[in-house]
């Protein structure tokens, strides 16, 4: 893991003081600068939204963070194993998912974190654009290198709509459920879409990138009126808004938590826990898979992931692609 920046070792400073106060001391001492440096590190915060009152013989107080998304922001006190052990912003790209799959390529480490203000080509499932407008809601991509084959790679979703949903209900209180493959619902309107993909060789993965889109503060009129489903954000169904930051915060420590589990366990605990948040098993649904349209009930996931339906003839319909509804 990289060291600590002076802006990330004054943040996490803090977070571990119950009171918020930090000696200028005791962040000279910890930085090894001088009194003067610190203040400038100080006012470098303050010039980025932070607002810091000094205190005279009590030190500096973080009195507020800004709700912009920042790598020293994001990291300070994380203590993760692997996830956001490195940690990229962006005010703007064409796709969290796009950059994540460059800096792989790039050789970039395993628990590398993307996120974005905005995104001007946002993806979606079989190509579909993800509206992604600035300042409102979560848009992160986590590059991953697991030392899987390729057929293991897709269960990988699970862990992604697990994290997601406990993170939903950590900062919220709102009980979220699941949609196969990769749709996070509220009350049936669609919150959070995931989009998993790979770069690999026929008997190797060289990393997986998990893209996140998460509807945090999007208002009703931002959402576009040609949408094929129901959308909401947790804004509109909490009915306050949500800070970014603590959101962000929470989903990379529950995914750094499911991952451990996944690389000691392997799949089975999280496709389980994924079962559990999904309102459909044993009732009727239809699955459009383009061509075709296959009905009957919902008896779960096999064990390579695939949606499990019992047709009326009793046969049993392995799906691997394809948009699920309750009929």
């Amino acid at each position: 893991m990289n060291s600590p920046s002076p802006r990330e070792t004054i943040l996490s400073l803090f977070s571990q003081n119950p009171d918020g106060f930090v000696s200028g001391e005791h962040i000279s001492a910890k930085l090894g600068v001088s009194r003067t440096a610190v203040w400038k590190h100080i006012r470098n915060l303050r010039q980025s939204g932070y607002v810091i009152e000094a205190i005279p013989s009590r030190g500096y107080q973080l009195v507020q963070s800004p709700d912009v998304l920042m790598p020293e922001s994001i990291q300070a006190g994380l203590e993760c194993l692997r996830v956001g052990s490195r940690v990229r912003c962006f005010e703007e790209t064409d796709s969290t998912n796009l950059q994540a799959c460059r800096l792989g390529d790039e050789g970039e480490i395993d628990g590398l974190v993307v996120i974005a203000d905005r995104q001007t080509s946002g993806k979606g499932r079989m190509g579909r654009q993800w509206e992604s407008p600035g300042g409102v809601n979560l848009y992160a991509s986590i590059l991953l290198r697991p030392a899987i084959l390729p057929f293991e790679a897709p269960k990988l979703t699970f862990l992604s709509a697990v994290a997601v949903c406990r993170a939903i209900t950590s900062c919220t209180g709102l009980q979220p459920t699941v949609k196969w493959p990769n749709d996070i619902l509220l009350g049936g309107a669609k919150v959070a879409g995931l989009l998993n993909e790979m770069s690999s060789e026929t008997d190797q993965v060289h990393y997986v990138v998990l893209g996140i889109g998460v509807n945090l503060n999007m208002r009703a009129n931002q959402f576009p009126a040609d949408l094929r489903y129901p959308a909401t954000s947790l804004a509109i169904v909490a009915g306050q808004p949500v800070s970014r930051l603590d959101f962000v915060r929470t989903l990379l420590r529950e995914i750094d938590a499911l991952y451990q589990i996944y690389l000691e366990q392997g799949s089975a605990p999280i496709m389980a826990a994924w079962t559990e948040l999904c309102d459909l098993t044993g009732k009727a649904v239809e699955v459009d898979c383009n061509q075709l349209k296959i009905a009957g009930t919902m008896i779960g996931l096999a064990e390579d992931g695939a949606l499990l339906v019992r047709t009326a003839t009793g046969k049993i319909e392995n799906i691997y692609a394809g948009d699920v509804r309750s009929v």
